[in-house]
């Protein structure tokens, strides 16, 4: 069994500024993420939004059954946080950091260029389970804030993190690429998201990135390529 990298058992609140736990305070980074969803969700009206389509949403097909990824990505999103939360301090940070980067951006862009798709079908062409659920997440996840994808940010982000970490295998980094991918499509088959805020999530990735790897990481693999 791989051994805790913390002992969260002489953890205190009152202790949270000591160095061995002062990385905890990054959870409360989501609080700020869950304050402005709601904002977004609830303050701007959908008539206010700018509607998101290209010609390749007509394309894809809805499809219920890509809702396993779709819905698989708040496992993927919560399993990676708390795995380096419990087993790699530093990675745990670099995760938290640029996941929130991409909060931050994409917050920023719901608010100053408010965005909605209307790719929803009115009417279901199955009845089955996932069905049922995709619409219950309907009724609760609106159809605006969606340009660029969050899902595809974190995502995207995730796998950038795991990919970098030499502990981790083979099979596991390819597992968690794939599974990725399939969640970035799952959001244009469920009709979430169009396919432009896939690709608009692609930016706010670099940025992340850059701020959160930059030259530390980049710069000699670089340097070795050209060498």
């Amino acid at each position: 069994m791989k051994r805790l990298m913390v002992d969260y058992r002489q953890f205190r609140l009152s202790r949270m500024g000591e160095p061995q736990f002062a990385h905890v305070k990054l959870w409360f980074t989501w609080l700020i993420y869950f304050a402005l969803y709601f904002l977004t969700e609830n303050l701007i009206p959908a008539e206010k939004c700018h509607v998101v389509h290209c010609f390749l949403d007509d394309i894809i097909p809805f499809n219920e059954f890509f809702l396993i990824f779709y819905v698989g990505w708040y496992v993927l999103v919560f399993g990676s946080l708390l795995y380096y939360f419990l087993y790699d301090v530093k990675r745990f940070r670099q995760l938290d950091l640029y996941i929130f980067v991409t909060q931050m951006v994409a917050m920023a862009c719901y608010i100053f260029f408010p965005s909605r798709q209307d790719l929803r079908p009115e009417v279901f062409p199955r009845e089955n389970f996932f069905t049922w659920v995709l619409g219950l997440i309907y009724t609760f996840d609106t159809n605006t804030g969606v340009c660029p994808s969050l899902h595809v940010a974190y995502s995207l982000a995730i796998v950038s993190v795991m990919v970098k970490d030499e502990n981790l295998s083979k099979p596991l980094k390819l597992f968690v690429t794939v599974f990725s991918i399939l969640v970035c499509l799952s959001t244009a088959f469920v009709k979430q998201h169009s396919v432009v805020d896939i690709l608009a999530a692609l930016p706010v990735v670099l940025l992340g990135e850059i701020l959160i790897y930059g030259k530390a990481y980049w710069a000699p693999k670089l340097h070795r390529i050209h060498a």
